[in-house]
């Protein structure tokens, strides 16, 4: 170990298909050591070979999630001394450095009807718990953090919202088909047969990708006519944003996930649920091309995304005209507003991390 301050990251999901949160942990530790070279980052995984360049692995065995965060990780925490631990949702049993925790979002406390018995009881008690008891919080939209002030009383001066952005590798590359994608782990909360029945609606071809998490609700989007992929590698993933008519993501709490920004990155419009909780994130147009039921990889004249006279969405330039701004980093988080509660003596914004490392 170095004499520098260090960040302990929680990198247990790398290797272990948890879709967006292993995506948030990968892209955090590929730009942490790209913007904070006064700071010694540290992984703790199951698989060091995982870990990207420039962060040092740990590696820690875990036959159970439990016995981890009970026993193994606090264990760990008292022998490094980190300056400052970052964790996903959940903190272990004792934790004693400061931590800093993302929580994406609290969609179990709005529809509990969609989560199995004891997956609820995790997220209600570890969850709320980890808010509590963490120095500061990550949430990824506004809306989450409305949500953690209103359902857990979370004070705001404690809740830094870090918008996640797409990874370089989603650009957009020339023409695409007919059919409409769907990216997600299959379950009852993330709505897949709402994308189906969507997809039907217009006469596209559905291609379902993520983890089958759910075997009979996959076997009733199959009956349906879906094309379930399943688990696809990340070359494999990006094609098929590349080549998709449109994103369905018709998640009711979810619209500020990797889905939304990675088709943005893609240049693909998408059809989200429309919902009150369902707010765009920053680099989001408000309106999205509308898909209709054409046979053709091409844009029919209904798919042109227009708006409003004086609608927003868009930030104005000099000249009066109206550009949509870039996603500001690599997923993750933002680099100026995510990365910096993990740092010190960077100008303004960063009261937290000034708090955690002093």
């Amino acid at each position: 170990m170095s004499d520098k301050p260090l960040v302990l990251v929680d990198a247990d999901v790398l290797g272990r298909r948890r879709t967006g949160d292993e995506t948030y942990v990968m892209q955090l530790l590929r730009e942490l050591p790209n913007v904070a070279d006064d700071l010694q980052i540290a992984a703790v995984t199951r698989d060091p070979a995982l870990v990207p360049d420039g962060v040092e692995a740990i590696h820690l065995p875990a036959r159970s999630q439990e016995v981890r965060m009970a026993v193994t990780v606090p264990r760990l925490l008292r022998r490094l001394r980190p300056a400052v631990a970052h964790f996903i949702h959940a903190l272990p049993l004792s934790c004693p450095a400061p931590a800093v925790v993302t929580v994406q979002d609290l969609s179990w406390e709005r529809d509990p009807s969609v989560f199995g018995f004891w997956d609820l009881a995790t997220f209600k008690v570890f969850v709320r718990r980890a808010v509590r008891k963490a120095d500061h919080v990550l949430a990824i939209s506004e809306r989450t953090k409305n949500d953690l002030i209103e359902l857990y009383r979370t004070p705001a001066s404690k809740v830094t919202v870090t918008p996640l952005a797409p990874d370089p590798a989603y650009r957009p590359a020339g023409e695409h088909d007919s059919f409409l994608l769907f990216v997600s782990a299959i379950e009852p909360r993330k709505q897949p047969l709402a994308a189906i029945d969507a997809a039907n609606a217009v006469g596209r071809k559905l291609v379902v990708v993520g983890p089958k998490k759910d075997e009979e609700l996959t076997a009733e989007l199959a009956r349906r006519g879906a094309d379930v992929r399943g688990y696809v590698p990340q070359a494999e993933l990006v094609e098929l944003y590349q080549r998709a008519a449109c994103l369905v993501f018709p998640s009711r709490y979810e619209a500020s996930a990797f889905p939304s920004s990675r088709r943005w990155r893609a240049g693909r419009p998408s059809s989200l649920r429309r919902s009150a909780r369902c707010r765009r994130s920053p680099a989001t147009p408000r309106s999205s091309p509308t898909i209709s039921p054409t046979g053709s990889g091409r844009r029919s004249p209904t798919a042109t995304g227009s708006r409003r006279p004086g609608s927003s969405g868009q930030s104005p330039s000099p000249g009066g005209k109206r550009r949509v701004s870039p996603p500001t980093s690599i997923a993750g988080c933002s680099r100026r507003e995510g990365l910096g509660c993990l740092r010190r003596d960077r100008p303004g914004g960063d009261r937290a991390a000034q708090h955690l490392l002093a």
